[in-house]
């Protein structure tokens, strides 16, 4: 009999030696090591157990020396399919990662094993009660028991009327003690066993609501994307809506459409916190259809809802970056809502994007992957404008109100009356305003804490943090600076500790608005939301719960209340600071700030009352600004686009980038020098690629490792990444860089 072969992806191997090792398989693990399993494998030199992925199996091998056999397997059946395994392959070529690591990025943490071997999660069994005889002749026992044990009849009659109870309730209902079941299951009139049941998201379901009406203009929308999901060809569109105009009604008839064709879809948000508001309105319409996938679920509850999705009981998959990777293997569309945002990116290992990942899974299924914004990346709508996406749009609020009046305060004009605070006039007085009527309102500001540093007014002495280089942010509930990079925190002295001066706080972030708005509406309850407040699972979904049934006046929040979020009686929203993001050292920094601010102020007016919005900025006359307030996408669109064009960054060219971080700055450079000489040398002059730096990041260090980086600029990255991946393998072997880290990144948003 020949030998069989496993050709394995290995999880101690690191992205400079990845690549697929041939094991023996033995004999007794040959009908259970098959592709898609986990095992256990004896690698390197010491023969260290470590665990690995069965790519496929071969019968001879290229290996010129005997061969290592394979430990143990530790999956009953294949965890990965075919395509996910082909998707692995994929992202190791995109995101410069491990098959490994892209393998973790799509498992649930409650499938992998501890260093023990257990793994993190089990399934969830209920031990069930049922009848061996017909209903007819249990309801005659039960008769005959009543009065010699009426225990045991009143089982039966339960039974009787039921196919199938879990033994807990069943006892309960009966009045019967344990003694009385195990004396039926004896005499073979019932049957006990085990059968598996779901942890699962709490969502309220009353009875199924009908799908929502659209309007004329919805309508036109649904039908072409409707004709592209069902053309039987991979594609790609973009749904552009103002805010309000009723995205979500076209995605929930679009998912009907899919599900009665038999298939199954995914949506995307971006935030844990939109989250609870799209599984109230989705499971309202398709029930027990949906499944739940974000990193905030408990261990147990994300592994059951992974198993319903794989097992084809729930076929709609709402979540946030992760769940692009749901196993859903009859996949006939792919939603990503407000698609612009950058937390669809991943900044760990894997670096992956999630439309990236969404238009291979979409290209290999046949389906169409649908982009949704108010606000959608110059990319996406550059490909849309070009022909490549399809294209459709919602011009009007769903409800005919008018986009909300958007009034520009000149903070410098208040600071010159005498108003240093972070509240205008104008804005207090629309708060005020909204109180008298029983309306609510939401101020934004992209900045937690109190202030954003203490420094000294005499010698201008500022607390920065020892391990980073940015300054440390002063929060008042805790009355403590923090770093918000790596945590570091301490007390702030009395006076300067440089000169004995008087330390002044300087910048606002939520808790000094929050501290503001008391002062100036001490009888007014107020909300903040931002990552100090909704650190616990779930409570995002209580804030947002108490907001919208306790009418809370005002909320103040970071990002969490800038997209998605739909309160009837919101009427005022205040962007505190407009200009925090505009000036990042970024390409995207315009982009951003234009897409902040035009989703908080599409927050006001989504219900039957007119809208206002304020928006506070010390740069009034600056274009972006002006095109946000009014709420102008396509002249925003044009200007940036000609911007793009003459920097040569995207939609013009790909970007890619390499970075090296350690606790050494002169090797860091050094090798970040090295890296750069090294591409130059490589680079085909006729690729049109452009290698700049070595530069050192916006905050060149965290957490004591310094970062610097080389970016490259390509109009096709496709072989100019493979000569990337080749340099930093060659870097990460060279002896000369053991102290450092090297990696390779694709558009990092850092």
């Amino acid at each position: 009999m020949s030998r069989l072969v496993a050709k394995i992806a290995v999880s101690a191997a690191t992205y400079w030696l990845d690549k697929p090792y041939d094991y023996l398989i033995p004999a007794e693990l040959a009908e259970k090591a098959v592709p898609g399993v986990r095992v256990y494998v004896p690698f390197s030199r010491g023969n260290r157990r470590t665990e690995g992925v069965l790519l496929a199996v071969t019968e001879d091998s290229s290996f010129d020396r005997p061969l290592k056999a394979i430990l143990s397997v530790l999956d009953e059946a294949p965890v990965l399919t075919p395509s996910q395994l082909k998707l692995a392959f994929f992202m190791r070529e995109r995101f410069f990662c491990t098959v490994y690591d892209a393998v973790r990025a799509m498992l649930p943490a409650g499938l992998w094993f501890d260093e023990e071997g257990r793994r993190r999660a089990h399934d969830k069994t209920q031990e069930m009660a049922r009848l061996l005889l017909p209903p007819e002749d249990a309801m005659e026992a039960a008769q005959a028991k009543r009065l010699r044990s009426p225990t045991q009849s009143a089982i039966l009659e339960q039974l009787a009327a039921f196919e199938a109870i879990p033994t807990r309730e069943l006892l309960v209902h009966a009045g019967a003690g344990r003694s009385s079941l195990k004396a039926l299951e004896k005499a073979g009139l019932v049957e006990l066993y085990q059968r598996e049941t779901y942890r699962r998201v709490q969502i309220h379901v009353g009875e199924t609501q009908p799908l929502p009406t659209l309007s004329e203009e919805q309508e036109r929308a649904f039908s072409g994307i409707s004709a592209l999901a069902e053309s039987g060809e991979s594609g790609a569109a973009l749904l552009f809506g103002v805010t309000g105009s009723g995205k979500t009604s076209v995605y929930i008839h679009l998912i009907d459409r899919q599900l009665r064709r038999g298939r199954g879809v995914i949506l995307l948000v971006p935030e844990i916190a939109l989250t609870p508001q799209m599984i109230q309105t989705f499971s309202s319409h398709f029930g027990n259809e949906v499944a739940v996938l974000h990193s905030s679920l408990p261990v147990g509850e994300r592994y059951d809802e992974w198993k319903r999705v794989k097992s084809g009981k729930a076929r709609v998959v709402i979540g946030t970056r992760s769940a692009v990777f749901a196993p859903c293997e009859d996949l006939g569309l792919l939603i990503i809502d407000e698609e612009q945002e950058e937390t669809y990116k991943s900044e760990n290992i894997p670096r992956y994007n999630a439309r990236d990942v969404a238009k291979y899974r979409c290209a290999k299924a046949g389906c169409l992957l649908l982009l949704g914004s108010a606000t959608p990346e110059l990319t996406s709508m550059y490909a849309a404008q070009t022909g490549r996406y399809g294209f459709f749009r919602l011009e009007s609020r769903y409800n005919e109100q008018a986009l909300p009046a958007v009034e520009i305060v000149d903070m410098k004009r208040e600071l010159r009356r005498g108003n240093g605070g972070s509240i205008s006039t104008l804005l207090r007085d629309q708060i005020e305003t909204n109180l008298t009527r029983g309306e609510q309102s939401i101020l934004f500001i992209n900045r937690r804490g109190a202030n954003r540093l203490v420094s000294c007014g005499e010698c201008g002495y500022t607390y920065r943090c020892p391990r980073c280089s940015v300054s440390l942010t002063y929060h008042s509930v805790s009355d403590r600076l923090i770093c918000h990079y790596c945590g570091y925190s301490r007390r702030p002295d009395a006076a300067c500790p440089e000169c004995g001066g008087t330390l002044r706080r300087i910048g606002a972030g939520t808790q000094m608005v929050e501290t503001e708005l008391k002062e100036l509406f001490p009888d007014t309850q107020i909300l903040r939301m931002d990552t100090d407040t909704v650190t616990p699972a779930g409570s995002h979904e209580k804030l947002l719960d108490r907001f919208r049934e306790e009418r809370i006046p005002i909320m103040v929040g970071t990002q969490m209340v800038t997209k998605g979020l739909n309160f009837e009686n919101v009427t005022l929203v205040g962007v505190i600071s407009a200009d925090q993001s505009l000036y990042a050292g970024d390409y995207r920094a315009g982009e951003r700030t234009f897409s902040l601010i035009t989703q908080v102020v599409g927050r006001s007016g989504r219900g039957a009352k007119p809208g206002r919005a304020v928006i506070q900025t010390y740069t009034p006359d600056n274009e972006i600004i002006v095109q946000a307030a009014a709420q102008d996408y396509e002249a925003f669109y044009a200007s940036e686009l000609e911007l793009r064009r003459l920097q040569n960054t995207p939609p013009f060219s790909e970007l890619l980038a390499v970075t090296v971080s350690g606790e050494n700055e002169d090797h860091v450079v050094r090798a970040c020098r090295a890296l750069r000489q090294r591409l130059d040398e490589l680079a085909d002059p006729s690729s049109g690629a452009h290698i700049l730096g070595p530069a050192p990041l916006a905050v060149a260090k965290v957490n004591n490792r310094y970062r610097y980086r080389v970016m490259i600029y390509a109009p096709r990255a496709q072989g100019i990444r493979a000569l990337v991946a080749s340099v930093v393998m060659e870097a990460c072997r060279d002896k000369r860089f053991g102290d450092v880290s090297i990696w390779a990144d694709n558009d990092p948003t850092d």
